[in-house]
């Protein structure tokens, strides 16, 4: 298996390539593109880790080279948030990142399962879809938004709140990826019908805002890097594992899914040989949980259209 990353040399990249250097299986090989010239250097050290997947680091003009033979690309490229910045407030750089960088993929390697983690993902995964239909390579089954942090949050603080194992509480988290659009069903959780009314409203509002949390705590010298990084990492694995023919490999990803809320949508995602598979029904939800899903579809739906309307924009003046 050949994965590619795409913005490997920055906060998210670095440690995010260097946790499939050590996770991915063996014989894989794992390619590391960025802007900065130093990239070759970043897989020049991480080839010195003893494992059975090969490196190779490209620059500047060598992104082709970088996507040759991918099975899957994953993006974290892009500018990262900044205190009181929103992650809409990033839309009109990274749009342009990733548009260039999937049309880039579409040339090279269209049969690539694509995991996008740059923000605003409600908006830059609509956008990548267009650039690849534009392209004629576009597939659903293959093109996914990294929502994964949004779990992998809301299973430590759902975890920390029950006082139990971290790695045995499993959250769905379902919607979008920025502020009141991400909603996680504390309800479906074994143990969870204990917390009060008001400590779920308290605990749901903490996810949404974890990623600002993250953000003032790091006053100004970044956003979060470390945790995106373990979270993509996990969601590309799952990728991998699906593509092997793993069976019952699943994960939680915004996806055109035939979502019957938003064209797309987060939920649970399970994995096959041509990426995801099968989209799994979102279950009974809490009558404060069906009130929260009502209030995001519109905001979830204009943050599609913004990334749509980019593209359609972006494609029109780079023919």
């Amino acid at each position: 298996m050949k994965v590619a990353v795409l913005g490997a040399a920055g906060g998210i990249g670095q440690p995010l390539s260097m946790i499939l250097k050590n996770q991915l299986p063996a014989g894989s090989s794992l390619s590391l593109y960025d802007v900065a010239p130093f990239t070759p250097g970043v897989a020049k050290d991480l080839s010195h880790i003893p494992t059975d997947v090969c490196v190779a680091g490209y620059c500047g003009d060598d992104l082709s080279k970088a996507l040759e033979g991918a099975d899957v690309v994953v993006i974290p490229a892009g500018v990262a948030r900044k205190p009181g910045m929103t992650r809409d407030d990033l839309f009109n750089v990274n749009a342009s990142i990733v548009a260039n960088l999937v049309r880039n993929c579409a040339k090279v390697c269209p049969k690539a399962c694509i995991c996008i983690i740059t923000n605003p993902v409600n908006s830059t995964v609509p956008l990548a879809a267009e650039v690849l239909k534009s392209e004629g390579v576009y597939d659903k089954h293959r093109l996914f938004g990294v929502t994964a942090l949004d779990v992998l949050r809301s299973e430590t603080f759902l975890g920390e709140e029950l006082g139990q194992s971290k790695l045995a509480t499993q959250v769905p988290v379902i919607g979008g990826h920025s502020g009141t659009t991400i909603l996680p069903l504390l309800s479906q959780v074994v143990g969870a019908e204990c917390i009060s009314a008001d400590r779920v409203k308290e605990l749901t509002t903490r996810i949404q805002n974890a990623g600002t949390e993250v953000v003032e705590a790091k006053a100004g010298a970044g956003s979060a890097t470390l945790s995106m990084a373990a979270a993509g990492a996990r969601f590309a694995l799952k990728v991998v594992k699906g593509l092997a023919g793993e069976p019952g490999v699943y994960e939680y990803g915004f996806t055109e899914g035939g979502s019957e809320y938003t064209s797309f949508f987060a939920q649970k995602l399970v994995f096959g040989k041509n990426g995801w598979e099968k989209v799994c029904p979102i279950g009974t939800l809490s009558a404060y949980e069906q009130e929260c899903l009502n209030a995001l579809i519109p905001e979830l739906n204009g943050n599609i259209k913004k990334g749509v309307d980019f593209a359609a924009k972006w494609i029109a003046e780079n023919k």
